[in-house]
């Protein structure tokens, strides 16, 4: 660990709208004050002590997300997962309370919604993922009534449980999209919670659940898809892949989906429905020059230094890996980031890499889980000795109890 004695510049220079606002300057400025932003800042604040460093975001609170499908399974609280996002701001870090609204790279700065230019000389972009609830026709509307409900969204995911609990039989739908989203697995897992609610409530039998995936496959990586399709089996759900929804008619309680390999169009009839609506990166990175083609900030796989900038790094769900997007991905490219981010600050070249390793614990019901683990090659890459594609209690326990302990008290400070 080294000590910089930096600290925050201030100037008083034009902004570029011209409004006499000040251009504020920092050694480094990380958008995004999540899981990714927050654990780098914590980290490279530990590594190089006395940088300057500076988090822009606007949230007034800080969730821990993966918490969300057992709210909506009844287990939790939504309140468990919240925290002020002020209580995780690593200490000596300046908190911008912002939205970025355009990135300049070319000139080493951003652009604020109210205004203000800051300026930095290293950027880490970690604006997490967007949520685009206004590409499902008739969702924003429906969203929390007559059976319409989604986990990925707070003021919704007590919703779920609401809809599931009060569930009196008839057809249940689950959805996924073709997009990536943050934890592919999640869709799923709510529908395996259902499944056992509705069994324990009596209303199970002679009720249909439909789970449809834009994908073609249940989950990428083989070893762990054997199981999850065999609980499926287990449970006669109505697998429908490479099927995605198009429309909520909530008046109707109707969906319409499309296949999209022939481009069918097809309507179901629901009692309930849990949406998972199509993900993006935000709109300021896929307007931007940060952006590769598909609007994910451009960065190498195994170094996360941005393609064309070599002062910008990119971490977790807005950046272009190519593995899934998960809080357990984020706890191991951190360190990565952190270590080639130092170096290029010390004048070095970046030579950590990672090998893309996420995880998805897939709850498959109250008290099992099959906690999958695997790297880019979408190989298994398992932290404990048994056969982790078998569902386990332990596991679902570990989940429960031990993961959101871990995340407040040292990923969110830049211990684990």
């Amino acid at each position: 660990n080294q000590d910089f004695p930096w600290t925050t510049c201030k100037e008083g220079a034009m902004s570029a709208e011209g409004n006499g606002s000040g251009a504020e300057r920092h050694k480094v400025v990380i958008i995004g004050g999540g899981n990714a932003g927050i654990s780098v800042a914590a980290r490279l604040r530990r590594k190089l002590k006395g940088l300057d460093i500076a988090i822009i975001d606007p949230a007034t609170t800080h969730y821990y997300q993966p918490l969300w499908t057992l709210v909506g399974g009844g287990v939790f609280k939504k309140e468990k997962s919240a925290r002020p996002e002020s209580s995780v701001i690593p200490k000596g870090v300046t908190w911008i309370q912002d939205a970025v609204t355009d990135l300049r790279p070319d000139e080493n700065a951003v652009v604020t919604a109210s205004g203000k230019r800051v300026e930095y000389e290293f950027l880490v972009m970690a604006p997490g993922i967007q949520i685009n609830w206004g590409a499902i026709p008739g969702l924003v509307e429906s969203l929390g009534k007559d059976g319409v409900c989604s986990n990925y969204s707070y003021d919704t995911v007590d919703k779920t449980w609401e809809f599931i609990s009060t569930f009196k039989g008839g057809t249940a739908v689950f959805t996924q999209p073709s997009t990536p989203i943050k934890c592919a697995g999640a869709p799923q897992k709510i529908a395996y919670l259902a499944d056992d609610a509705f069994r324990k409530q009596g209303v199970r039998d002679g009720s249909t659940m439909i789970f449809t995936n834009g994908g073609p496959k249940l989950f990428s990586v083989e070893k762990y898809a054997k199981t999850l399709y065999k609980v499926v089996e287990r449970k006669g759900i109505d697998l429908r892949l490479r099927t995605e929804l198009a429309e909520i008619r909530g008046g109707a309680k109707e969906a319409v989906f499309k296949n999209l390999d022939s481009g069918e169009m097809s309507t179901v009839k629901y009692d309930m429905i849990h949406v998972t609506p199509p993900m993006s990166a935000p709109d300021f990175v896929r307007s931007s020059p940060l952006a590769n083609a598909d609007g994910w900030v451009d960065v190498d796989k195994l170094t996360l230094r941005h393609n064309r900038y070599a002062n910008v790094f990119g971490i977790g769900d807005a950046s272009s890996l190519p593995t899934s997007k998960t809080g357990a991905a984020i706890r191991k490219q951190a360190p990565v980031l952190v270590e080639n981010l130092a170096a290029a600050i010390l004048g070095g070249s970046p030579e950590a890499q990672y090998d893309g390793y996420t995880a998805c614990p897939l709850v498959t019901g109250y008290g099992k889980l099959v906690m999958a683990e695997f790297d880019y090659n979408l190989e298994p890459k398992q932290t404990f000795k048994f056969d982790q594609s078998k569902e386990r209690r332990s596991m679902y326990l570990f989940k429960r109890n031990v993961l959101p302990a871990m995340y407040w008290r040292l990923i969110m400070k830049g211990r684990a």
